[in-house]
């Protein structure tokens, strides 16, 4: 640590006037008193991060800075005003003017030359965020939040930089011991170990209503919470990141890497799962300070943005093409030792709204990879016939008059079908239930994160599809009655997506009974839920009350919309790889399709392939 600031300090002009040289996670940052330095030394600051290699930034010292009023007039006169501004607020502390605005790249003009202006006038270091289209209470809560406890947050970073630029020791062996989803979908957990470092990648709840324990085991010996230096969070599914919270709430202050959109999300899911437990008088795991403390510790990245976080180790993440910000985990380990790819779940398929899964890594001698659809029989339609197929559904029931109740994730699914729907000539109400309507607000603002067509639909306002006229919020208990009391025919999207209580519950409870009517399902049914439960062909469901659904209207579903891939993409994942793994690990797949398809990529790779059991340990060097 001290010989990286000694060598920075070695290419420093004598009147580089450096206040301060602090750390801010991996990042190093040079506080000057000198304007002109502060203005004119990208190049010298670009040779040095070559010669040191690891990321340093200029800001100015404090006491340089202009008042916060004149930049503010400042800022409102170079934006044009079609940028649409919502918000500018100052962060002394990092000597950053935040400013929240419709259109950033308005904000940062023709190669950055806005910017430049704000930066070389006021000499504050601008941070530009979008905001969302949609209004969205999550989003304004997480930054007021982050906001206030910005002087926490720069002491919590220096601290944790101190730590990744600590020495570093030789790496003897690097080991995973499997804590959830392994020979099984839910609570994913993996411990990720060398003798320097212990880093979680994911920490999820069981969805299954059956499931006896609903979270890892994190009562093993070798996971011990004060020794824990990282979490990476792969996505913001509850069976990834649901218990986050809770290894804060008992103790844990450490870092949780993933991406804003991915912060954002599962701190809306994590809320919900506490209202969710008082309305059924059940204790949660946790309370919403578990949250507001792993929002806080949070370190978010962009894809493909390499940052340290242990001294032996190095993240990147990708686009996973699952959901908003989910990504593939890739974690270098030692100086070009070893590669560690956890795929969190995947789809390597274009769809709508993302990118296939991303493949772009130099090496990967492991990888541990998802099974949910891994099976021999797993093979999903294309996407454009699903597309296809489930217009034809919904058309059908809206011929004859009939309702269409949609069960989904609000999460991913949700905003994929609204994103077909509102591309078809469906020309009735599209009502959307539960949380669906949040998260299609965070959407809105991290376009960046969609694929490229959809990212231009959004930032066109004349085409985004989550603001159609069709689509109809439901925020109340007495919004949901006048659905309820829709006369004519309508689509329905509501969590839960399998059933698992939710206002999907209560939907179906009022249109079961009428065969003109339709209940589609368009995503994933765990095993042990209703949602399987009703595929399998039952026509009497048990409510959590005693009660009994008879189920007369229509049931459908349609295969090839979910987020993850079926066994063919997967295995062309592989293929796609940049190099040959030495090691494939399977997990978050019901056991026998994780065996079938660890047997499946023996046979055609001639890999060392594995399907491990809860609570293994494999050594992978």
């Amino acid at each position: 640590m001290t010989q990286i600031i000694d060598s920075i300090k070695e290419d420093l002009p004598k009147d580089a006037k450096i206040s301060d040289i602090s750390y801010e996670g991996s990042e190093i940052i040079l506080y000057t008193k000198n304007k002109e330095f502060f203005k004119d030394s990208m190049d010298l600051i670009k040779r040095i991060v070559n010669k040191i290699k690891k990321r340093i930034e200029v800001r100015a010292d404090p006491s340089i800075v202009a008042d916060q009023e004149k930049t503010k007039d400042l800022i409102r006169q170079v934006v044009p005003q079609d940028a649409g501004i919502k918000d500018i607020y100052f962060e002394p502390e990092f000597a950053k003017v935040v400013i929240h605005a419709e259109k950033p790249g308005l904000v940062i003009g023709k190669a950055g030359e806005t910017l430049m202006t704000i930066k070389e006038k006021t000499f504050w270091t601008p941070s530009i965020q979008r905001a969302p289209v949609i209004d969205s209470d999550v989003i304004r809560s997480i930054r007021k939040m982050l906001h206030k406890e910005a002087g926490y947050r720069k002491k919590f970073l220096n601290t944790l930089g101190e730590k990744i630029y600590a020495p570093g020791k030789d790496v003897e062996w690097i080991r995973i011991t499997a804590l959830g989803a392994f020979r099984e979908v839910g609570r994913s957990c993996i411990l990720l170990q060398t003798p320097q470092s212990k880093v979680l990648l994911d920490c999820g709840m069981s969805i299954a209503a059956t499931a006896s324990k609903p979270f890892p085991y994190l009562d093993v010996p070798e996971f011990q919470l004060d020794k824990l230096d990282a979490i990476v969070l792969s996505h913001a599914h509850t069976d990834h990141s649901g218990l986050v919270p809770y290894l804060y709430e008992y103790g844990y202050k450490g870092p949780l890497y993933c991406t804003r959109p991915t912060r954002d999300i599962s701190a809306m899911l994590q809320l919900d799962y506490i209202q969710i437990c008082q309305r059924e008088n059940k204790k949660p795991f946790y309370s919403s300070k578990g949250i507001e403390e792993a929002v806080k510790h949070c370190i978010p990245l962009d894809y493909d943005e390499v940052s340290d976080i242990t001294p032996d180790m190095r993240l990147t993440l990708a686009n996973a093409g699952h959901i908003l910000g989910s990504s593939v985990v890739h974690i270098h380990i030692g100086d070009g030792l070893y590669n560690v790819l956890y795929t969190g779940d995947i789809k390597f398929e274009r769809t709508k709204m993302f990118e296939r899964a991303s493949t772009d890594f130099t090496r990967a001698e492991t990888v541990i990879i998802e099974s949910t659809y891994g099976g021999n029989d797993d093979v999903l339609p294309p996407r454009k016939d699903a597309e296809k197929s489930l217009i034809e559904h919904v058309k059908v029931a809206i011929d004859r008059g009939g309702k269409v109740l949609i069960p989904c994730f609000a999460v991913g699914r949700g905003q994929d079908i609204l994103a077909i729907l509102a591309d078809s000539n469906i020309d009735v109400p599209i009502f959307m239930d539960g949380m669906i309507w949040d998260a299609t607000a965070i959407h809105t603002a991290y376009p960046e994160f969609l694929s490229q067509n959809m990212q231009k639909q959004i930032l066109h306002k004349s085409n985004n599809p989550f603001i159609d006229p069709r689509l109809k919020g439901i925020g109340s208990q007495k919004e949901r009655e006048m659905t309820f009391n829709h006369v004519g025919p309508c689509v329905i999207l509501s969590t839960s997506g399998m059933l698992i209580g939710g206002p999907a519950i209560e939907h179906l409870k009022k249109i079961c009974t009428d065969p003109k009517n339709m209940l589609l399902f368009v995503g994933y049914q765990g095993e042990g839920t209703p949602g399987r439960r009703i595929q399998k062909g039952w026509k009497q469901i048990q409510l959590d009350s005693g009660d009994m659904l008879d189920l007369k209207l229509e049931i459908q579903t349609v295969k090839g919309l979910g987020g993850h891939s079926d066994q063919p993409q997967l295995l062309n994942y592989l293929r796609h790889l940049n190099n040959r793994p030495r090691k494939i690990i399977i997990d978050h797949g019901e056991s026998t399709k994780c065996v079938e398809f660890a047997k499946t990529i023996h046979r055609e790779f001639r890999i060392e392939t594995i399907a491990p059991k809860n609570l293994e340990t494999i050594r992978l060097r």
